[in-house]
């Protein structure tokens, strides 16, 4: 597969509007993909603010994502090292209580056909439930908590991290051990697969 082959489907994800009908703010698909990058990050889906600019994880959420890789914005945001893929490309819509979930066609219609044209990636983090469930499928555990618990049992190929959203703070209270144990093996795993 050629960075060309690439460029075309990027493309095509770029001007998908599929499910434009149900979408509040209309279709505006966020991806960051080259074809040189040795780490996928699939989380949900686009909020408000990364609808607004285009630019993947740019809100609070991704401060702290950042935070726990212990990156600056200007390496998360190097397409040949980290690609961004969420499971749904563009902003769902305001539910209950957060945003509605990623809508179901994007990760079906487009992840298989992007991965293709990511020979090098090393190791995909998956952040929140529905990558999780996508990905892990049966080998989940009970729970979110447990699959994240356990990280080290999908490695080397994934590593199911916890939504870094302000929302989630009481979670990360109520876990100790995933600052102390998950992401100092989250640091390792990242670091292994850029070596």
């Amino acid at each position: 597969m050629t960075s060309k082959n690439l460029e075309t489907l990027l493309k095509k994800v770029r001007s998908c509007d599929l499910c434009a009908a149900d979408l509040p703010l209309g279709p505006r698909p966020v991806v960051h993909v080259r074809a040189n990058a040795r780490i996928m990050i699939i989380g949900q889906a686009p909020g408000t603010r990364v609808h607004e600019t285009g630019i993947p994880w740019n809100d609070p959420s991704g401060e702290r994502l950042r935070e726990w890789l212990q990156i600056d914005r200007e390496t998360f945001y190097d397409a040949n090292t980290y690609a961004i893929i969420p499971m749904g490309f563009c902003y769902p819509g305001k539910g209950k209580s957060g945003d509605l979930p990623p809508r179901p066609e994007c990760a079906p219609m487009w992840h298989e056909e992007l991965i293709k044209h990511l020979p090098n990636l090393k190791l995909t983090l998956l952040i929140g439930q529905y990558a999780q469930r996508h990905y892990l499928a049966e080998r989940m555990k009970r729970n979110l908590t447990e699959t994240v618990r356990h990280a080290e049992e999908y490695l080397p190929d994934y590593f199911p991290l916890v939504h870094p959203s302000p929302r989630n703070h009481l979670w990360l209270k109520k876990n100790p051990w995933f600052e102390r144990e998950t992401l100092p093996l989250l640091r390792r795993s990242v670091k292994n697969a850029l070596s």
